[in-house]
């Protein structure tokens, strides 16, 4: 185990595979979850999502050094082991390692749209303030487009499964889940819990595209 642990290399799988759950799984959740507020409007969404977000003390040194880097990290160090790694499906078709490959394409695919994302939301708002202050329109504006919501769409789903897929995985490299038995346990608990987080997402992009919106709480 020593050995191991001076291995860089393993100790750098062991850091992306940690900053995917923290900070960057539970930032996936709690995103998803922000934007559940969208079904009550755009002044509740612009002023009890948006600016509570913008008012946080010591934003920008929070988005650097507590998401932008350990995404940027998990990214980078996740497309040098998709390099890395001969594509074998044709001789070893396993269940596990289709899952492996589609861990890996999905990650390539979360990448693109993140800097999409992130691109078309946050840094633009920096060069627009009016974006910043009425996000909601923006955001329904954009996906008023059939292609920029199927892109969210896609975006969406690609990442609930590389946040799933990735704890079932976790589970068996981290030595939690060793058996066939439990293996398969965790693959139905990370599955409802994907379904579960996609319904939420889902639930956020009508919430941008209703009418009318809902009584606030």
């Amino acid at each position: 185990m020593s050995a191991s642990v001076r291995n860089p290399n393993f100790v750098l799988r062991r850091l992306h595979s940690l900053f995917g759950l923290i900070p960057v799984g539970g930032f996936l959740v709690f995103h998803l979850w922000e934007n559940t507020h969208s079904r009550f409007g755009a002044e509740y969404y612009n002023e009890h999502v948006v600016q509570k977000i913008q008012g946080i003390n010591y934003l920008p040194i929070i988005e650097i050094f507590v998401l932008a880097l350990p995404i940027l990290f998990h990214a980078l160090y996740g497309l040098k082991i998709a390099k890395q790694t001969k594509s074998n499906l044709h001789q070893y078709g396993t269940f596990r390692n289709w899952m492996w490959w589609a861990q890996r394409v999905s990650g390539v695919g979360i990448l693109a749209f993140l800097i999409f994302h992130v691109g078309w939301t946050r840094i633009l708002s920096i060069w627009r303030p009016e974006v910043a202050e009425d996000m909601f329109s923006h955001m329904r504006g954009m996906l008023s487009h059939p292609v920029a919501l199927a892109a969210y769409f896609l975006g969406m789903v690609l990442s609930v499964f590389h946040l799933s897929n990735g704890l079932w995985t976790m589970g068996i490299t981290w030595g939690v889940t060793t058996t066939p038995r439990g293996q398969k346990t965790s693959f139905v608990l990370v599955t409802i819990f994907g379904l579960l987080l996609l319904a939420l997402g889902i639930h956020g992009l009508l919430g941008f595209l209703l009418e009318t919106p809902v009584a606030t709480p």
